[in-house]
Parts: structure tokens; sequence; C-alpha cells
């Protein structure tokens, strides 16, 4: 509970500064202007893939399988919904906030980064799933690191400012907050 309160305060604080352009907006954009273009591209190019639909969503789906096929079914029922949610959260808020791109300002809609929330939602539901089924060490950090890969490609390609970043992360935790939820108090596999 207290971690799905803080993702809360954190998101409504990244989505104020971003709104106002606070001091951490100010603090964002010369961030983002230090390291934009940083890295060699094929390998920030190959991290920001990692939140394409493409990449992301068929790893989603396979532990959904998984997780199926070892008759668990609270947790893999909370998983699609909460991948279904991202797009539905995520498109509005963009429209709302409409921040301008960080290498076009004629481009606007960047905040908060569907690409990242993807990644979040789809590898962070991935592990929770996994551990339901008994993995209980190896998948969250795996899904930590495919998701900060993400993000760090998204704002080193120049395709997202860091607390686009930053905001999906949050709400990623909040779309994840009942699979987690009932991954913690799956029985594990039956039979």
């Amino acid at each position: 509970m207290r971690t799905l309160a803080s993702a809360a305060l954190l998101f409504a604080l990244v989505t104020w500064q971003v709104v106002v352009r606070g001091p951490l907006w100010r603090a964002d954009v010369r961030v983002d202007r230090a390291v934009a273009g940083a890295g060699p591209r094929w390998l920030t190019e190959f991290l920001a893939d990692l939140g394409n639909v493409q990449v992301a969503l068929p790893v989603l789906a396979a532990a959904v399988a998984y997780a199926l096929w070892r008759r668990l079914r609270a947790a893999p029922a909370a998983a699609l919904p909460a991948m279904a949610a991202v797009p539905l959260v995520v498109v509005p808020l963009k429209a709302w906030i409409d921040r301008p791109a960080p290498l076009d300002a004629a481009l606007s809609g960047y905040f908060p980064s569907g690409h990242a929330a993807t990644a979040a939602v789809a590898y962070g539901g991935a592990a929770l799933l996994l551990r339901a089924c008994g993995h209980a060490r190896w998948p969250v950090p795996v899904a930590v690191g495919l998701t900060a890969a993400t993000g760090i490609g998204l704002v080193l390609r120049g395709h997202h400012w860091p607390l686009d970043v930053v905001g999906s992360g949050c709400l990623a935790v909040l779309l994840l907050g009942p699979l987690a939820w009932l991954s913690r108090r799956s029985p594990g596999p039956r039979g």
C-alpha cells in the first residue's frame, strides 16, 4: 500500500512540475540537454525499442501463457487489464499535458512516455506472474533492468525527457498494483 501511495504522490509531483514548469522541469530540461544524443546510436535505439509493443507484449503474453499452464487464474486475469490500461491512461494524459518533444518543439504529447509505460507494465507484469508461479528471485530484477534500459534508451535517443520516463514508471506501479497483490497471495501452481 505504501508503494502505491508513494507512486501516486511522485506521479502527481512530476506531473505538476511538468505542467507548471517548476524546478524539477528545469532540471529535467538541463539533464536532457546534457545527455540526449549520447551513446552509440545502435545501442540507444535498441534499448528504446524494448518499449515497443511488438517487443514487450510477447514477453507478457508468454508469461500469461506460462502462468495459465501452471494453473494460475487470478494473476493472469489481472495482467491483461493492466496492459490494456496503458493506452487508456497514457493517451489522454499526453493530450491534456501536451508537452513538447525534446528535440522538436513543434511536436507535442510527450508526457508520460507510452513506450516506457508499455515496457514497465509488460516486463513488470511478466515478472510478477513468474513470481506467482514460484520463481521468487530473478524475474523482478530482470524486469527492472529491462524497464530502466528502455527509459535510458528513450532519453539518450532524444525520444523523451527524463521526467516522461519517471512519470511512466509511477503509472506502471499503479497499474500493476492489483497484479502485485495477487502474485504475493498466490497459492502457487496446483498439481
